[in-house]
């Protein structure tokens, strides 16, 4: 095994097991509160302090990331988390953990941000796809794993966070393993308004990149946090939102890595258009399926293999249009934008159910994946590729 492919495993090894404390906490904590008595609009405030964190620490990941290299960001992403998680049991209290959620956040984008730069530095341009998708297939398997830890509560309530930060610090302990590097550094990032001009530059060079994790937040927090709420106003039970929710990451995992090297022989504008317009489709069509539950999971089961690796393929195709320098700003810019659209999904979601009682929910999924889809299909092929060579 040489060493890139060895730092591969350990980092989607620590990506996974990242995914499965966030998998783990939106259910947990949404079920102890409510059995708590907490309001259901207090418990999904709760739930945003993650995003906020994120959105709080990004402008000034950068400087600490070309200043110490990518092994110490992930052990600090990494320590907050283990240490949040052995937290939570010691003072149930709305606002501390809702600080403590905002504490992960941090954790978790550090975490995040220097794997994703990490992967996208030394993986060729022939097998970028291939290797991002393993990323958010490891991902994606974690955070399906998490709600597992759920009915624990009714055994221990500390029970779950106390595995959990076990399972996150026995990963955590496999990134001392590595031997540390830094992104190339051919512009000096030690500022605020450096960073500031880093973010205009990815931008100009890549907007069109980051519309698909833009996207893919805004869907995956409402499906979670909104469809649930609109399925039950429209007298499905219980049991058929699960299988919803459950079809959706089952189909995101099948098609994560098939996609991925599918983008590396095709291109990921083409490829993003594609899925980004099927999705649209299948989502349209479950709008007309979902008096029939095998009708609607399957619906859901199609779009999540068709879009489910939008966030996946965004990171790729923005690897592909910016320069290597510029590598860390793009992936910053990947994560805040999922994090904008993830905040925007269950407000927007919740005004849409709200004010449109007759009109599908999964009509403003659609919409969205049409637009961007459109877009790409306008805007993407305007943009340069730039050569990448093998590090």
């Amino acid at each position: 095994m040489n060493k890139n492919c060895f730092l591969l495993w350990i980092l989607v090894l620590i990506v996974a097991v990242s995914g499965f404390s966030q998998g783990m906490l939106l259910p947990l904590i949404a079920v102890i509160f409510e059995k708590s008595g907490v309001s259901s609009s207090l418990n999904g405030l709760n739930a945003t302090a993650l995003y906020i964190g994120i959105l709080l620490v990004s402008p000034f990941m950068e400087p600490q990331l070309r200043k110490f290299g990518y092994k110490p960001v992930i052990i600090f992403g990494g320590g907050l988390v283990v240490a949040s998680l052995a937290l939570f049991p010691l003072w149930k209290t709305f606002w501390f953990w809702f600080a403590l959620r905002m504490v992960i956040g941090i954790g978790d984008h550090a975490l995040h941000f220097a794997t994703q730069t990490w992967i996208t530095t030394f993986s060729p341009a022939d097998k970028r796809g291939r290797n991002i998708s393993l990323y958010g297939l490891f991902f994606g398997i974690g955070f399906a794993a998490g709600p597992l830890m759920t009915p624990l509560v009714n055994v221990n309530e500390a029970l779950p966070f106390a595995i959990s930060s076990i399972i996150c610090f026995i990963g955590w302990v496999f990134v001392f393993t590595l031997k540390n590097a830094h992104p190339e550094q051919e512009v000096n990032v030690t500022s605020f308004l450096a960073t500031l001009r880093q973010f205009r530059k990815a931008l100009k060079a890549a907007w069109v990149a980051f519309l698909p994790p833009l996207g893919y937040g805004f869907l995956e927090s409402s499906l979670n946090g909104i469809f649930p709420i609109y399925a039950l106003r429209t007298n499905m039970n219980v049991s058929t939102v699960s299988l919803v929710l459950s079809a959706f990451a089952i189909g995101s995992i099948l098609t994560q890595l098939p996609l991925g090297m599918l983008s590396d022989q095709l291109g990921r504008r083409k490829v993003l258009m594609t899925v980004l317009f099927l999705g649209f489709c299948s989502f349209t069509a479950a709008s007309f399926l979902e008096h029939s539950t095998i009708g609607l999971c399957m619906a859901i089961l199609i779009s999540g293999m068709l879009v489910g690796s939008t966030f996946s393929l965004g990171i790729s195709f923005m690897t592909d249009l910016v320069p290597k320098d510029l590598l860390p700003t793009g992936n910053l810019l990947c994560g805040m934008f999922f994090s904008l659209g993830s905040l925007s999904g269950p407000i927007i979601g919740g005004l849409f159910i709200k004010y449109l009682q007759n009109v599908s929910y999964f009509y403003i999924i659609s919409t969205i994946l049409l637009s961007i889809s459109f877009i790409i299909f306008i805007f993407g092929k305007r943009t340069q590729l730039i050569p990448q060579k093998e590090i």
